[in-house]
């Protein structure tokens, strides 16, 4: 049959199990390999999120871009059936161009609504992010492999009216590559959601460039503040990544919110303590325009048809539900050790959090 035949893919001796590249080694239906770059300027104007994601067990392709400036956030979304060119990273008028793997990228996106066209340049190493492995009672419902990279962002980003020019020396670039298995939409609850619900989730994933050195953050904490993800490395090149310890994080939140409006991150040892300092400039939900859960109106995954696409903007001056049920991207100025950076502190804590005095879903901040 025609949909059993090689793709160009099989040429190459990258075969990691005895399938075609076509194929991943799992038949889950949630299995998932994708993308995510921030592009943010170092006076919180703008912050731009993109990503695409491909769905082999589904047969979907998708990716999105959002925009935020001042008040509004500018979104657009594609989606479209999966075909056999992995290598062709492009729906509708969103593109990713790898122009030299794991150092320099083209991201483009075509769109009148919103556009831009910009290089991403990488100025330290990839950084391998922990195993991430997450059950619901005996199911096994996400195991992720990521990496991580900050660098240099050049071009330009249009929307309506507003034009950006960007420059590695007042714009920042981080990015993540992740695949494994992870939900998408669709997924029965059954008797273990039922017997295993979600008490609470704490969230914390902190990348940020200094003009000499990379430094990744992240934390996933139950209710109780069990950790079930950890990690501080600092990337220098030409020196070995140094570990800074169990990261521990004391959060302003904003009054009756659970919106961050700054943080400081304790890391290193009892050593050699040290304290990243953290200045939200602007926030970005990523329920909102970006698909991620809880999105009600597109999420990743999801089959929309044949070449779809979707433009909207969003008032983000008005309380929206959303953004407090699901993960917010924060662009952010950083201190450590006298030196500034820039990057993004990426927050999400839902139901009860023991640490943070968090008693349910809606318990606020006093």
């Amino acid at each position: 049959m025609a949909d059993d035949r090689p793709v160009p893919l099989d040429e190459y001796p990258v075969h990691q199990v005895p399938l075609s590249m076509k194929h991943v080694a799992t038949g889950d239906r949630n299995a998932y390999d994708r993308c995510i770059f921030h592009v943010l300027d170092h006076e919180g104007r703008a912050l731009l999120i993109l990503g695409l994601g491909v769905y082999p067990n589904v047969g979907v392709i998708d990716a999105y871009a959002t925009l935020r400036t001042g008040g509004t956030l500018h979104a657009v979304r594609a989606s479209d059936a999966l075909g056999d060119d992995r290598m062709k990273l492009s729906v509708g008028p969103l593109r990713i161009e790898v122009e030299e793997p794991l150092r320099r990228l083209r991201l483009r996106c075509e769109a009148n609504f919103l556009s831009y066209d910009l290089t991403w340049t990488a100025e330290f190493p990839a950084l391998w992010e922990p195993h991430h492995v997450q059950y619901r009672g005996d199911r096994l419902t996400l195991e992720g492999r990521r990496f991580v990279q900050a660098g240099g962002v050049e071009g330009v980003i249009r929307a309506g009216d507003e034009e950006f020019r960007v420059s590695p020396g007042d714009w920042t670039g981080t990015r993540d590559r992740s695949w494994g298995v992870r939900p998408i939409p669709g997924e029965e609850g059954g008797r273990l959601a039922e017997d295993h619900p979600t008490e609470g989730f704490h969230w914390i994933w902190c990348p940020v460039r200094f003009e000499d050195r990379f430094l990744m953050v992240v934390v996933q904490e139950d209710a109780d503040g069990y950790r079930t993800l950890n990690d501080a490395t600092v990337v220098r090149p030409g020196h070995r990544d140094r570990q800074l310890g169990w990261p521990q994080a004391e959060i302003t939140y904003r009054p009756g919110t659970r919106h961050p409006e700054r943080a400081v991150i304790h890391l290193g040892d009892t050593r050699k303590p040290q304290e990243l300092e953290v200045e939200i400039l602007t926030s970005s939900p990523l329920a909102i325009g970006a698909g991620y859960p809880p999105a009600d109106d597109w999420q990743h995954g999801t089959w929309r048809g044949r070449a779809w696409t979707d433009t909207r903007t969003y008032d983000l001056t008005r309380p929206t539900p959303l953004a407090a049920y699901g993960v917010t991207d924060h662009a952010a100025r950083f201190r450590l050790d006298g030196r500034l950076g820039h990057g993004i502190f990426e927050h999400g804590t839902f139901g009860r959090h023991d640490p943070s005095g968090f008693t349910g879903f809606d318990s606020v901040a006093p």
